[in-house]
């Protein structure tokens, strides 16, 4: 899978699954701070990248993600 696809199949989930408003969804938009995604969906993103990429997120290896472009880099280096 490459760097597209990762990104395209993240940017459905952030809005269908958690409907984040597409204008807050650009590579350095931060997870927390621009995009309002709380404890509670990053349970269902734990749930959805399993589904959809086939690994367990570990919450440890989650502590430098804060941009939506870290959390592609960190899916790519799983399924890359």
């Amino acid at each position: 899978m490459n760097r597209t696809e990762i990104e395209s199949k993240v940017r459905d989930f952030l809005l269908e699954d958690l409907e984040i408003d597409e204008d807050k969804i650009f590579p350095d938009a931060r997870l927390k701070d621009d995009m309002g995604i709380d404890s509670l969906d990053y349970v269902d993103i734990v749930v959805i990248v399993e589904k959809n990429f086939g690994f367990k997120i570990k919450p440890e290896e989650m502590v430098g993600v804060q941009t939506l472009s870290q959390f592609c880099d960190y899916i790519e280096s799983k399924v890359g």
